[in-house]
């Protein structure tokens, strides 16, 4: 019976449905290119996490609105901009299974609409007439931008550390999450203390979604991740699972400091031994466990529906994709 479906299989569907209906009107322009371009990347699809933290955060406190929709559509033109500068920043040429934008209309066209769906992000903030979320989207897209630079500057850096790592995919991962489960909060009329426990939920799930995707690079399947393995490597970022063999020294030490510093992909089958060889990817895993439990513990101040056990179910589901 449908009643007897988990709250993913029953519910979220419809509530997606309504995202995508506000974010197929807000990527129309009279500028054809922007409407082909935007179509193309938000048809891609992707998981939506985002928008879905929005959405549940404002259900599981009883809110179900339709700005609660219109702001859930906001966070994915967010999420979706900034893809567009990263590809091109990072020179991809796939993302989720397809070929990037700056691939086929150019670097210019992609940086260009991603600066539109930017915009169109903030004209959704207005119209929701809410002056805090307009200030927490403001600061969390300044963040945002900050951790962007941050790995920009960490690029070949072989000295890094696990908490400067943190403190990077704090910034330009997790602060989205963390502004999008705020954002259904405060339209939820939360209290102070659901809002920051809310808050605190979508930092967590965040940082344990980046630390997987960062393992995922050295583990995934290109046709389930959507993105070649191997790209962290070619740019040259230092993520957990090379830091932890950095700092256990030796020979793949010596190994991972050369592909850093030279960003060099051909290194990608000796770093990969390495890696399978050691607890790298364990260690790795396990502090991507630790991020969701702490997750899991924020909600439990929050009342015991069937939608809090939706955000207990996405917590959790955020480490299958290693499993």
């Amino acid at each position: 019976m449908l009643e007897n479906l988990p709250y993913f299989q029953r519910h979220l569907p419809d509530d997606l449905a309504r995202v995508n209906v506000v974010i197929n009107q807000a990527v129309q322009s009279e500028v054809a290119l922007i409407s082909q371009i935007g179509t193309y990347i938000i048809s891609a699809g992707g998981k939506r996490l985002r928008p879905i933290i929005t959405i549940l955060a404002g259900k599981a406190l009883g809110y179900d609105e339709q700005k609660l929709y219109s702001l859930a559509a906001m966070v994915e033109f967010i999420h979706t901009s900034t893809l567009l500068h990263d590809d091109v920043v990072d020179e991809s040429d796939l993302r989720r299974g397809r070929k990037t934008a700056n691939n086929l209309f150019g670097n210019a066209a992609a940086v260009l609409v991603g600066d539109f769906l930017y915009t169109r992000a903030f004209q959704l903030m207005v119209e929701s007439g809410n002056m805090r979320i307009l200030e927490i989207m403001a600061d969390a897209t300044n963040i945002i931008a900050e951790g962007e630079v941050l790995q920009l500057m960490n690029i070949g850096n072989t000295e890094i550390t696990e908490n400067e790592y943190l403190q990077v995919i704090q910034y330009k991962t997790a602060k989205l999450f963390e502004a999008a489960a705020q954002v259904g909060a405060i339209l939820a009329g939360a209290t102070l203390e659901q809002e920051t426990a809310l808050k605190n939920y979508g930092m967590y799930v965040g940082t344990a979604f980046q630390i997987i995707d960062d393992i995922l690079d050295y583990s995934g399947n290109p046709d389930e991740i959507g993105k070649n393995v191997g790209d962290d490597l070619a740019e040259g970022k230092p993520t957990l699972p090379l830091i932890y063999l950095m700092q256990h020294g030796g020979e793949a030490s010596k190994d991972v400091r050369h592909a850093l510093e030279n960003a060099d992909r051909s290194y990608f089958a000796i770093i990969h031994k390495h890696i399978t060889n050691s607890d790298a990817l364990a260690y790795a895993t396990e502090q991507a466990k630790v991020a969701v439990q702490n997750a899991l513990n924020c909600l439990d101040i929050l009342p015991d529906n069937e939608t809090v056990q939706a955000m207990h179910q996405l917590a959790k589901e955020s480490l299958a994709r290693v499993s």
